[in-house]
């Protein structure tokens, strides 16, 4: 939330995806919470999430501040001019991968999974894929996450424009997953840095 703010006001998000209950993907969302219950008067922003998401909340009637929406394989949603699909992926919990598209373009997020889950899952035509890399090919199939090498697979099978993977495990050499990626890949792939724009 905090690198958030570097780009925008809190009181101009218009919609929050939360692909699934593992922490490291929501729990700043407490935090929101408590900005706009307490300090920024703002209600009914509408927060896309599976189910029983909500009630980990631990922050009171704050957590009742959201319109909270219940997502699910195969559904669609609109945010203004997004229009976003979800895709359940293979992992430990409940997780679903997003694909926007808006203005003929379109950016899919692979949230956390394992290798039976595919960026073909979000259908043809993206032009950057957003993808979790939390290991090296060495660690491949000891959890329910992708390597970079997996990472570029998927994106190379499913026809992808450009490939940023992010999602790196503490510790994974950075350029070694970069390299490694675009291997399988065919074409450059960038690792996903704090303040970076891309385009879709």
């Amino acid at each position: 939330m905090s690198n958030l703010q570097r780009h925008i006001k809190l009181e101009d998000i218009d919609a929050i995806v939360l692909t699934h209950q593992h922490p490291d993907h929501w729990t700043d969302l407490e935090g929101l919470a408590i900005a706009y219950k307490w300090f920024l008067a703002i209600e009914g922003r509408p927060v896309f999430a599976p189910h029983g998401l909500r009630d980990l909340m631990n922050v009171g009637v704050a957590a009742d501040i959201f319109s909270w929406r219940t997502i699910d394989e195969g559904g669609v949603a609109k945010v203004g001019d997004l229009k976003l699909s979800f895709s359940r992926t293979d992992h430990s919990v409940p997780t679903f991968a997003t694909r926007v598209d808006c203005g003929g373009r379109s950016l899919g997020y692979s949230a956390d999974t394992g290798a039976k889950w595919s960026f073909q899952s979000l259908g043809e035509g993206l032009n950057l894929a957003l993808c979790e890399a939390s290991f090296l090919c060495d660690k491949e199939g000891t959890v329910q996450h992708l390597s970079a090498r997996q990472a570029g697979a998927t994106a190379s099978e499913a026809n992808v424009e450009r490939l940023v993977i992010t999602h790196l495990s503490p510790g994974i050499d950075r350029h070694a997953a970069r390299l490694e990626a675009e291997r399988s890949f065919g074409r450059p792939v960038e690792v996903a840095t704090i303040g970076v724009t891309y385009e879709v």
